[in-house]
């Protein structure tokens, strides 16, 4: 596994944008052109690769290097209305010892959660290295007024999130106003920086449940990192379908053109429906055979899930011992499409 790099600094999304695109203004109309000027997704195509990924036979060595990454790579999430201060504190303290048995067992990367907790999953977790999620601009509907959805942001980077989850305006993208979202990504990448001038990472979930073609969702990746995203996330948990693997595909395509094109690395993170370990090696699968190898790596791939964890811990346990625990072997996480 390679080692984080540094954090880049915030960059001016706009005069990047424009020097990208050729353009001296950035308006609407250009960037219209130019995400329509994409290659058109082969539907027929891009299910059949998937389907063909999806059956990939992993042995058992490369199965537990798997699930030990897989592990290591899970957002660890609970976005119910229900949430309290000590149903996250629970679910931190199972990130921090996932297998009370096996202290050998990877972490997590972070806990997702609503920002009104993440100041008590940062108590919580304290330097222990994993990573504090948060949503935010009016998760997970989006629908606010830019003021709010800034506020919401700032809140939770005040409070200590290390990432924060934005959703995109579905309704602007879908009617064409590419520069509205654009805008909202970049304002919102802005307000992840602290007063010191460190950043908090900004995944940017597109709900691609709701854009409805290929095409729309490789136009929302394009769009979403020339904005600023340091990730572009399938689902919100809250919408199906969420994460397929067919889009996770797509998205896995456009992070690896992006980097020829420009030369930065985008993360990915698949987020709602991926339950079992035989579904996140399929993923993993996908990662090193689409985008390449050096996105197998918690810092550039995610899993947005609950009961992930709960499946890689059984399998893990029997890979070490031959045999299946019991069901009381994991602890029962709340039911969710994450």
């Amino acid at each position: 596994m390679s080692t984080s790099p540094a954090l880049a600094p915030s960059v001016d999304a706009t005069a990047r944008a424009r020097d990208l695109l050729g353009v001296t203004r950035l308006s609407d109309s250009a960037l219209t052109s130019w995400l329509h000027s994409l290659p058109g997704v082969d539907q027929v195509g891009c299910e059949a690769r998937a389907a063909s990924l999806g059956t990939r036979s992993i042995k058992t060595t490369s199965k537990a290097w798997a699930i030990d990454l897989a592990i290591s790579m899970i957002d660890l999430t609970t976005l119910e209305g229900a949430d309290t201060p000590g149903k996250v504190r629970g679910l931190c303290a199972k990130a921090l010892t996932p297998d009370p048995t096996d202290p050998a067992t990877p972490r997590p990367a972070a806990v997702c959660v609503y920002g009104d907790l993440a100041a008590v999953a940062k108590k919580a977790l304290g330097s222990s290295g994993v990573n504090v999620a948060a949503v935010a601009t009016a998760f997970p509907s989006g629908r606010a007024l830019m003021p709010v959805k800034l506020a919401d942001t700032e809140d939770a980077v005040q409070a200590g999130a290390d990432e924060i989850d934005m959703v995109i305006d579905r309704g602007a993208f879908l009617s064409g106003d590419y520069l509205t979202v654009f805008r909202e990504i970049a304002q919102v990448a802005q307000a992840c920086v602290r007063p010191e001038g460190s950043r908090a990472r900004l995944k940017v979930i597109m709900e691609t449940g709701e854009l409805v073609t290929y095409d729309n969702v490789r136009r929302a990746s394009w769009l979403s990192m020339l904005a600023g995203a340091d990730f572009i996330k399938t689902s919100t948990g809250k919408v199906s379908p969420a994460a397929t693997l067919p889009v996770t595909l797509v998205m896995l395509e456009a992070v690896r053109d992006w980097r020829d094109a420009t030369g930065e690395m985008v993360g990915v993170k698949p987020a709602g429906g991926i339950r079992t370990s035989k579904d996140a090696v399929k993923f993993l699968v996908a990662v090193s055979e689409v985008a390449g190898d050096d996105w197998l790596d918690p810092y550039w791939f995610r899993f947005g899930a609950s009961s992930l964890l709960n499946d890689l811990l059984l399998q893990r346990q029997k890979l070490a011992t031959g045999a299946y625990s019991g069901a009381d072997y994991v602890t029962d996480d709340s039911p969710s499409l994450y």
